[in-house]
């Protein structure tokens, strides 16, 4: 505990000293917006010295969903919104597919001379929940992808 507390201590100190390496919000990578003037490309090598600027910069600016209007805003929201709650569905096949499995389990260990009966009930029943799944998953998709 000692050793962890001259730690602490020292770092506190060489926050306090030293103010400007400390982390900042500000981006030292100047912005295209900004600055109009561009470095010249480099000839050699495979990654022009333009290059590397330019991916940090895209990098720290990069954004999920860009859109142009406010009605564009709220029908991108309420796509992904729409697909989340969508993808909930793959939540209750899992359970529907636990259930299904440990009445099997169970069923043979109550009445081990049927266990090939239930078995075949056990795959109709982990079908009919993974088809649900994968029609959740399905609206999901078409919720993100084709409207």
């Amino acid at each position: 505990m000692l050793a962890s507390s001259r730690l602490t201590g020292a770092v506190a100190r060489a926050a306090a000293q030293q103010p400007s390496r400390m982390l900042s919000t500000q981006a030292r990578i100047p912005s295209s917006i900004l600055s109009a003037a561009r470095q010249p490309a480099g000839r050699n090598g495979l990654i022009s010295k333009s290059f590397a600027p330019t991916l940090m910069r895209n990098a720290m600016q990069s954004r999920g969903i860009v859109v142009e209007s406010t009605t564009a805003a709220i029908m991108a929201a309420a796509k992904v919104h729409g697909a989340g709650f969508a993808t909930i569905g793959l939540a209750g096949a899992g359970v529907g597919i636990g259930n299904v499995f440990g009445a099997l389990i169970q069923g043979t260990a109550r009445n081990p001379a049927v266990r090939g009966q239930l078995f075949q009930y056990a795959i109709l029943g982990f079908a009919f929940a993974e088809a649900t799944g994968l029609f959740a998953l399905m609206v999901a998709f078409l919720l993100l992808y084709a409207y």
